[in-house]
């Protein structure tokens, strides 16, 4: 078999084959009497069929095979000899069988892309150094005594720092509503009714709170908010939006004492101390799972900037897609209409983008490092692994693990666990060094529960944690549901 490959940009090849007619023939001998030993033909003992009658029966599927064959073979010993890792090979063109019996095709290839390991040994990590203080356990505390607060209503003084303020407001950018004037959603600066305001400085906007303060009950304020530059909305970043209040309610909010029997109706079975100590462990479990979470961040985005390369379009295009329709769907789970995922059809392409090439970056690097160090897992793993996924999904193994071999999600779930294994190896051989408490903010802006972009989380390390330490939403959003 003579083979060519001429290599191309953006990860492609054409491999051009020529197979020598003894090879065919050999080879399809060898179809024939496996069809022989199967069919089954009137008249005839299956495995005595003449060799003339299965090829006048079965001659076109004989030859779709034999040329089968020979591309895979081909394609084998192309990525032998050549050093090829073949992502996609188109069917075979400009196929031709000559006179003296050779075979001649071409195909199109996507090739993975080539390029030269870096370094990934020794890998330098920033890790904050942070621990659960104190003070975080007191706030988490007054989080949870939130949930038990009992509620005044106020009608002799104004409104004042502290307070919850209930109130009907509105917002306008140049005389207009700002979801006109910027012709898309802008959530809770559009305005409310009936809205539960905590009287602090950061409440819906920075002065807010402070503008409305000293005003009495059914008063009506006019004032101006500037926008934050980190604003989502980037067309409001950094403009002042006329808000119209009205204050149609003061409450006054009163924290029971921490008590053993208040402890036991908020933890059955525990005391203050107990309850304490469980919000200690359920802090410090999350503040492990996020610097976790920030090591392996940190690591791939230090490994993806020390080398670069193209990516297969075809490739890049499919991961895209998948990522836009991610976010659409999240988009409208969020409440977004379709005309707001419309209006930012081109912002959620650049994000998909990104996070496409992101992702696929960091696949190519994991499998080569992965090839490199010989790593590998073993069935006990994999079926571990299956497992888990099993018990998350609530249902039996054996069901579960049917599913994903119907499904072909299976392969999947061993590359996820490839590429695990792979970031794995590279924590234990990565030079961590802490910079600091101040830093910590950035490893606790990081989510807990998500994986590194394009990694498959391991589902045994997200097993709901039940804490006891906090209310899911803040003590505003808190009021305004319990209203």
């Amino acid at each position: 078999m003579k083979i060519t490959v001429e290599r191309q940009s953006n990860c492609a090849a054409t491999l051009s084959v020529e197979i020598p007619s003894d090879q065919l023939r050999e080879e399809r001998q060898k179809i024939i009497r496996s069809f022989s030993s199967q069919a089954r033909i009137s008249g005839f003992r299956p495995g005595k069929i003449p060799r003339t009658v299965i090829e006048k029966r079965f001659g076109e599927q004989i030859t779709a095979e034999l040329e089968q064959r020979m591309m895979q073979n081909a394609l084998n010993e192309a990525a032998e000899k050549e050093d090829l890792r073949v992502i996609d090979a188109r069917p075979p063109e400009d196929t031709a069988h000559h006179p003296d019996g050779a075979l001649t095709f071409s195909s199109a290839l996507t090739i993975a892309p080539e390029f030269e390991l870096p370094d990934y040994k020794n890998i330098v990590l920033e890790i904050p150094d942070r621990a659960v203080t104190n003070e975080d356990i007191e706030s988490e505390l007054q989080n949870v005594l939130n949930r038990y607060a009992e509620y005044t209503d106020i009608t002799d003084r104004p409104v004042q720092a502290g307070d919850f303020a209930v109130i009907d407001y509105g917002s306008q950018l140049e005389g207009k509503p700002t979801e006109e004037a910027v012709d898309q959603s802008v959530g809770y600066l559009g305005g409310g009714e009936d809205y539960w305001l905590k009287m602090e400085n950061d409440s819906i906007l920075p002065g807010f709170s402070k503008a409305l303060e000293g005003a009495a009950l059914n008063e009506e304020r006019d004032f101006k908010c500037p926008v934050p530059e980190e604003f989502p909305v980037e067309e409001l970043r950094g403009l002042e939006l006329d808000f119209h209040v009205t204050l149609k309610g003061i409450k006054e909010q009163t924290l029971p004492d921490l008590t053993d029997e208040l402890a036991a109706e908020i933890l059955p079975g525990s005391d203050v101390n107990g309850l304490t100590e469980t919000i200690r462990g359920n802090l410090e479990h999350q503040l492990n799972q996020q610097i976790e979470e920030f090591k392996v961040s940190q690591l791939l985005d230090k490994l993806t900037a020390m080398v670069q390369f193209d990516l297969p379009p075809e490739l890049l295009n499919a991961e895209t897609q998948g990522q836009a329709d991610e976010m659409v769907k999240h988009g409208l789970g969020s409440g977004m209409s379709e005309d707001e995922i419309e209006e930012r059809q081109n912002e959620i392409f650049t994000a998909a983008t990104q996070r496409a090439q992101m992702n696929l970056k960091n696949d190519f690097l994991l499998q080569r490092i992965a090839e490199k160090e010989e790593i590998q897992f073993s069935q006990e793993e994999f079926a571990n692994r299956v497992a888990a996924m099993a018990n998350q999904a609530k249902k039996p193994i054996k069901t579960f693990a049917e599913e994903l071999q119907k499904s072909g999600r299976l392969r999947g779930v061993q590359h996820s666990m490839l590429l695990s294994k792979t970031i794995d190896f590279l924590l234990e051989h990565a030079k961590v060094d802490g910079i600091g408490q101040a830093a910590g903010e950035d490893a606790e802006e990081a989510d807990p529960a998500a994986g590194p972009e394009g990694v498959e989380t391991d589902p045994e390390s997200q097993s709901d944690q039940e804490s006891a330490s906090a209310p899911d939403a803040t003590e505003e959003e808190s009021a305004n549901e319990d209203e």
